[in-house]
């Protein structure tokens, strides 16, 4: 990686707006007084318990972002403090969707882990100092002697342990002579204090498990609020950026830093965290989701997660795009879907080539079209972009059309085919519906037609027709599945709905969308699209943008529906 953080856009430098927020005008003001000698250096700090989702995003915007722009530099730091959750597979997850969306860290990915040597010794000052000592209530005895909002906490009885006791306590503990929750190390700060994450916090705690990166070496390991400031105060960060939930965290951050007098006092700052509307964005819960086979795992095209977007055909430009426009506060609100939908339909409508895909096929047979007669027709890939040239349709005597698109009994103002009219195929010549041929239960599954000769590329002579409708050949067309993809969940915010049942909050999962995930098998798309790649992006035309999954191969093409053409949710009368 590069020595700076760097962003890649794929718009040119002309058209990115830089927006300012209240991050920027402390950054500003710390440059203009030369804080840090004039330095921005940020970081991102995921924990490598999940794989991130579209909050993560915002943040990796953020911090690289802001690195970007005052020529600073960023670093991706793993908050790997916690060994029972955390996996090889997250981290290399994290790096791909940092890099894909864009972004390069400072030198090589960082680990808390790199720094326990540190953190221990910085753990000894504090005891020497009489600022830590070894506690050894039980979990039920410690939250008891806590307190709470309304009653202030009561002093531990090992709190006034000697120093040399709690250095002799502390060694044993790192060498393993202790149980898990047996004993912990704790800050000595104030056992009233009105925030309650000053009341002695736990620094340390035994965990007997191995670590994915120091192996069996440590048996003890940091909490993250005593990581975090010491990880930043070691790097040298100028402002640690966080979102609002560790507002209340600053104080034992800035307290920590104090009392060993690190050379560098990073400023914590705080902004609202993104929260999108019909989904959720909990690692915790999204993991259940992929545990309990809700969704087909992390990169399932509805979660919420960056692999899970990016398998949608969602691109980085509109993920970078979206942060943008959400911007950067300090208030907590609610982001609607459509937003995120909108940025990728801005994207992929200047970027995405047309093609024709039918995804629920009824056969057409044009009965006035001579029967081997195979007939080329061309058609531009993108209609206001020609440098993207053409492509080539194959018309015969067979084609398919979209269920959808007839109607024996057609309702008022219907422009689509029906018995006895007309309608044009796109690119392509007019057709009559003249018979119906349905199968035993009633259903139709063919239609006889005619077409006019003499409507390629012009209208027909002293009529009107006003419908277009989309096709494919049944010969000179490929086999395709389309997945369609809708919201995960049926309400606005799972997690509110779910919260009657105050004893259980996985009845989230209630709202479950049993909608949102359907398969069409038997779709047909045309012969241009044969050679597509996974990843590879289209608008189908009339339908809406789809991009090639990973399960395409040379023999089956296989895509996901990104979005509709249209926020068709909102038409629906769902928001």
């Amino acid at each position: 990686m590069s020595d700076s953080a760097t962003r890649t856009t794929e718009k040119t430098t002309s058209e990115t707006k830089v927006v300012s927020n209240f991050i920027r005008h402390i950054i500003d003001k710390d440059i203009s007084n030369n804080k840090n000698d004039g330095k921005v250096v940020t970081r991102f700090p995921p924990e490598p318990n999940g794989y991130l989702h579209i909050g993560h995003a915002k943040s990796i915007c953020l911090n690289f972002g802001l690195a970007q722009d005052y020529q600073g530099v960023c670093n991706l730091r793993f908050d790997d403090t916690n060994p029972e959750k955390e996996e090889l597979e997250y981290i290399d997850s994290i790096k791909k969707d940092v890099s894909w969306l864009g972004f390069e860290w400072k030198g090589e990915p960082r680990f808390a882990s790199d720094y326990f040597a540190q953190l221990y010794q910085y753990a000894i000052d504090l005891i020497k100092a009489g600022k830590a000592y070894v506690c050894s209530l039980s979990p039920d005895e410690a939250r008891e002697y806590r307190g709470s909002l309304t009653e202030a906490g009561k002093d531990s009885p090992y709190r006034d342990q000697s120093v040399a006791e709690n250095l002799d306590l502390f060694a044993r503990m790192k060498q393993g002579e202790f149980d898990e929750g047996e004993k912990v190390l704790r800050a000595k700060i104030d056992m009233a204090s009105p925030n309650l994450n000053m009341r002695d916090p736990i620094l340390y705690r035994i965990r007997k498990v191995e670590h994915h990166q120091t192996g069996n070496e440590w048996c003890i390991y940091p909490m993250y609020d005593y990581t975090h400031c010491l990880s930043d105060a070691i790097e040298g960060i100028t402002h640690s950026l966080c979102t609002l939930e560790f507002e209340d965290h600053r104080p034992l951050y800035d307290w920590v830093l104090e009392q060993l007098q690190t050379p560098n006092h990073p400023q914590q700052i705080e902004f609202a965290r993104l929260n999108l509307n019909y989904t959720i964005t909990s690692k915790r819960k999204l993991k259940q989701l992929v545990d309990d086979n809700h969704v087909l795992g992390w990169d399932d095209p509805r979660m919420p997660t960056i692999s899970g977007l990016r398998r949608r055909g969602y691109t980085s430009a509109s993920i970078r795009d979206f942060s943008d426009r959400i911007g950067v506060t300090k208030v907590d609100g609610v982001v609607d879907m459509s937003t995120l939908e909108f940025c990728i339909r801005e994207d992929l409508e200047h970027s995405a080539p047309r093609a024709m895909c039918v995804i629920n096929p009824l056969k057409v047979t044009i009965e006035s079209w001579a029967e081997d007669e195979v007939q080329e027709l061309s058609a531009p890939r993108h209609p206001k972009d020609e440098s993207m040239g053409r492509r080539t349709l194959k018309m015969t005597r067979v084609i398919y059309i979209d269920r959808s698109d007839f109607e024996e009994v057609p309702p008022p103002k219907y422009k689509r085919l029906t018995v006895d009219k007309e309608v044009r195929l796109r690119n392509s010549y007019v057709i009559k519906c003249e018979q119906v041929i349905k199968d035993e239960q009633g259903e139709v599954i063919e239609l006889r037609c005619s077409h006019d000769a003499d409507t390629l590329g012009k209208k027909p002579e002293g009529r009107k027709v006003k419908g277009v409708i989309h096709w494919v050949s049944e010969q000179q067309s490929m086999p395709a599945e389309v997945r369609l993809y809708d919201r995960l969940f049926t309400v606005e915010n799972p997690d509110a709905a779910a919260k009657k049942h105050e004893d259980d909050d996985s009845h989230f999962l209630d709202f479950l969308n049993p909608d949102s995930f359907k398969v069409m098998a038997n779709a047909r798309a045309e012969i241009s699209l044969a050679g597509t790649q996974p990843g590879d992006a289209f608008q189908f035309e009339r339908e809406g943008y789809f991009t090639a999954d990973p399960d395409t191969s040379s023999d089956k093409l296989v895509f996901n529906r990104t979005v509709s053409l249209r926020d068709s949710w909102a038409k629906a009368g769902n928001k």
